[in-house]
């Protein structure tokens, strides 16, 4: 049987947060747009990642308000969990959602939306079982998976990736957890409220990459609600069975769990393709791209978890990542003449912001104080604790603080925020990284009060307390009252 043929603009694999955004902005530009998912409408993000996680450490904060009440004048009381309950509350959350990334919903704006598993063929063309298509530009948009690291042992032995562990058919009762990074800590907290024993082990310091001082204080905060940690620490091996799993470490530590939850890193997908019909170049950590995410085939583009730069390094990692680089795509196919979309279209970025949605929560944007050192910056380092702040003390919820990293003229370089709500404060350093605001600009915010982002605030005016309170500065005010 004959495929059916198609010749389009846009060729796109991958129907996640990246190829759905530059399908549905291509199909409003008039633009003819294919579209390949064999799996799931709206990715990795809205089915196994973001969505579920978030919904379900909302059910972990609900049960864990019942016990922490007591400073509040509220006696303590055991949550009582229901397990299918919450996984219906998951569910629920996702399919609220999915509408707004359904098959149905992109075919109503015109676009050909194919279900099937697609590959190059050539590189000018894609195919599936039943289709090939030619197109102007081809989009690879496949995100990445749950990776598993080589532990002897752990190919046999049961285990829950974040794919899987929304749909565990019992609550685990000792929720063993390989990784420390932050799918690891937000389920491991999650799980811990909701009443499951929890230990988390890593071969590395848990998250490693953030600001020393806020990773240890996130660490605390978790093991004063029970979660134990063993990290870092070397797994020499994990044995068991479904419901008895076991992991040892190299100091001859043996833990015991019901569970085992492998959390330790994603690796792109790029498995099936047939990129080398297409003359792409790509490795295990992903497609090589150029700064406008151009591969090595200049028709072929990848987005999101699936494009690394000629370094090695990924691109994405992050949804709000994919959904910049759905941005960059359409403006430099679109909207910038072609001469200079190579130095305006690309898609380095020194301020995308992340957040760990833990409690409390750890955000953070640009460099840390270590990587400005590194560089060769002077930097000025802006601190404000939040022990400080009138909501957080009225809320007695006090942990953390706010840390700017800025030059000695004010340039914000970065910052890192651990405290409740930090992914909505990270907003304020992302809004002045991204219009070049300087710390002058945040010190003369006007915050309502009481909020937590007067702390944003206070640590940015933080940068002129030297100069206003000094005795130079005291003296000359002094001088000024004698014409007043």
């Amino acid at each position: 049987m004959s495929k059916k043929q198609y010749n389009v603009d846009i060729c796109i694999i991958g129907a996640g947060a990246g190829g759905l955004s530059i399908a549905y902005g291509a199909s409003h530009l008039g633009r003819s747009v294919v579209l390949y998912e064999a799996e799931e409408m709206g990715g990795d993000c809205l089915n196994y990642g973001c969505v579920p996680s978030k919904a379900i450490i909302a059910a972990g904060k609900h049960a864990h308000a019942l016990s922490s009440g007591t400073e509040f004048g509220i006696a303590p009381a055991a949550a009582k969990v229901d397990w299918k309950g919450v996984k219906a509350h998951v569910q629920g959350v996702i399919d609220t959602i999915a509408p707004v990334d359904s098959q149905e919903r992109f075919e109503g704006f015109g676009i050909d939306v194919i279900r099937e598993r697609a590959r190059f063929k050539d590189k000018n063309t894609v195919e599936s079982d039943t289709t090939e298509v030619r197109a102007k530009r081809f989009i690879v948009a496949t995100g990445s998976r749950a990776s598993a690291p080589p532990i002897p042992g752990l190919d046999k032995v049961p285990y829950l990736t974040n794919e899987t562990i929304f749909s565990a058919e019992i609550m685990p009762e000792h929720l063993l957890v390989v990784g420390a990074g932050p799918i690891g800590l937000e389920l491991g907290q999650s799980f811990r409220r909701l009443g499951s024993d929890v230990t988390i082990a890593d071969i590395a310091p848990p998250l490693g990459r953030s600001e020393p001082d806020h990773a240890k204080g996130l660490v605390k905060a978790l093991e004063a609600e029970g979660v134990k940690f063993y990290a870092p620490a070397k797994t020499e091996k994990i044995s068991g069975k479904k419901g008895a799993i076991t992991i040892h470490l190299d100091d001859g530590t043996k833990i015991k769990g019901s569970h085992l939850l492998v959390a330790a890193g994603r690796a792109p997908v790029v498995a099936d393709l047939n990129l080398e019909a297409a003359g792409v170049n790509y490795d295990r950590r992903g497609i090589e791209t150029d700064d406008c995410l151009r591969s090595s085939n200049t028709k072929v583009y990848a987005v999101g978890d699936v494009a690394k730069d000629k370094n090695g390094y990924g691109r994405g990692g992050l949804t709000h990542a994919a959904g910049y680089h759905a941005g960059i795509i359409i403006k430099s196919f679109y909207f910038l003449p072609p001469l200079i979309n190579r130095w305006k279209g690309k898609a380095t970025t020194d301020r995308m912001p992340a957040a760990i949605y833990t409690s409390p929560e750890l955000a953070s944007i640009g460099m840390t104080e270590a990587q400005a050192r590194e560089k060769g910056h002077d930097v000025k380092v802006l601190h404000f604790e939040f022990a400080e702040n009138d909501r957080a003390i009225a809320e007695r919820a006090t942990k953390g603080d706010v840390k700017i990293i800025a030059t000695k003229k004010g340039k914000v370089l970065g910052a890192s925020i651990l405290g409740e709500q930090a992914g909505e404060l990270i907003h304020m350093i992302s809004l002045a990284m991204t219009n070049n605001i300087k710390v002058s600009g945040l010190a003369q915010i006007i915050s309502p009060y009481p909020t937590r982002s007067e702390a944003v605030k206070r640590a940015a005016s933080s940068f002129y307390t030297d100069t206003i309170f000094s005795p130079k500065t005291s003296k000359l005010a002094g001088l000024w009252t004698k014409f007043h």
